[in-house]
């Protein structure tokens, strides 16, 4: 087993090609990366399987930016007529699982195999029980089957504290009828992947304040709503009718770069289309003037070398906060519901 299956969005192979090779050559790890545009997955193979699982245990999952999930294993056919039995054969030398995941692409296809994959799982748990490969144990490595079609399957597994929150990555979240935008799910997303469930009620919590960079027409600013906070919303462009009666929203008419909080607040969240430098010059200014303790902003992707370029703007962000002796925290994913860009959290330590 000397192959990591990624994840990511279709059309972004590349990138994740670039990042997993960028952190494998960091660790030391000699292999090679490859994918095909629009097979929304990509491949990392290792010349030594134990360098494989060097890899996946030693890089922290949640420091890759454009995968989504990843495990390492290999590829079977499954014969219609058993594929449970050629499963568990093939199982024989893998490890005891706490968990099982049945996962697909996010391509048309992928998504044509969701009904057959929800029927097998249980008649599949059912006999990895039996047979002792599955346990009720969280602390235990994953079992993830990527499923390409009903008989080709990728039969790997990871740590389920450093991979995906989510089966493929994906969060099933509802669209809300009331939100203003669909852009309400990019926030809501943000907050499940950078902010611990626990400290919700510490981070996310009532009567703060926050400021909506180019809010309108109210997506992001229903979701700091739902919290309770208050908000003021910068944007030249009309609100939300129904946002405005909450009683909890300034509507401020001004431009997001240059408008400049009277009191510091506790969140600052931007998702102004606009060139990444400019909108990362803004956050640094943003948490260097200590107008905000975190913020959570989206950066619009070149169409070439986004990799490359996302890395020269955190490292850019980095040597600044470090020049201004400020900690600052930054992580960044392409979230599920982003589309040609990535999203950001930044939270100031000191």
């Amino acid at each position: 087993m000397n192959t990591l299956l990624l994840h990511c969005r279709a059309g972004f192979e590349s990138e994740v090609c670039a990042e997993i090779t960028d952190k494998a050559n960091t660790l030391g790890i000699i292999g090679y990366a490859r994918g095909k545009t629009n097979n929304a997955y990509a491949e990392f193979i290792c010349q030594d399987p134990a360098q494989a699982t060097q890899l996946i245990n030693k890089l922290p999952f949640n420091d890759l930016i454009f995968p989504r999930q990843w495990s390492i294993g290999q590829y079977i056919e499954l014969p219609e007529s058993d594929r449970i039995s050629t499963l568990l054969n093939t199982l024989e030398n893998y490890p005891t699982f706490g968990s099982v995941w049945l996962e697909m692409l996010d391509t048309n296809e992928g998504k044509a195999l969701s009904n057959f994959c929800r029927k097998f799982e249980k008649p599949l748990i059912n006999h990895l029980k039996k047979s002792g490969k599955l346990e009720d144990d969280p602390n235990k490595p994953r079992l993830l089957l990527t499923f390409f079609t009903g008989q080709k399957v990728f039969v790997g597994y990871a740590l389920p504290n450093n991979s995906a929150k989510w089966p493929m990555g994906i969060p099933r979240l509802k669209f809300p009828r009331e939100a203003p935008s669909r852009s309400t799910l990019k926030l809501e997303e943000a907050w499940h992947q950078f902010i611990p469930s626990k400290e919700w009620d510490s981070r996310l919590a009532p009567a703060m304040k926050a400021v909506d960079l180019g809010a309108a027409p109210g997506g992001w600013t229903w979701q700091l709503i739902k919290r309770h906070m208050y908000v003021a919303a910068i944007d030249n462009g009309p609100m939300q009718q129904q946002l405005m009666e909450t009683g909890q929203v300034e509507h401020i008419r001004a431009d997001g770069f240059t408008y400049q909080p009277r009191k510091p607040v506790n969140w600052m969240v931007c998702d102004i289309v606009e060139k990444p430098a400019r909108t990362a010059a803004m956050v640094q200014t943003w948490l260097t003037e200590g107008w905000c303790k975190e913020a959570i902003v989206n950066f619009k992707l070149p169409m070439k070398q986004r990799y490359q370029e996302v890395v020269k703007l955190i490292e850019k962000m980095y040597d600044h906060f470090i020049n201004h002796q400020i900690k600052v925290k930054i992580t960044c994913k392409q979230l599920y519901h982003d589309r040609e860009e990535i999203t950001c959290h930044l939270q100031r330590l000191n």
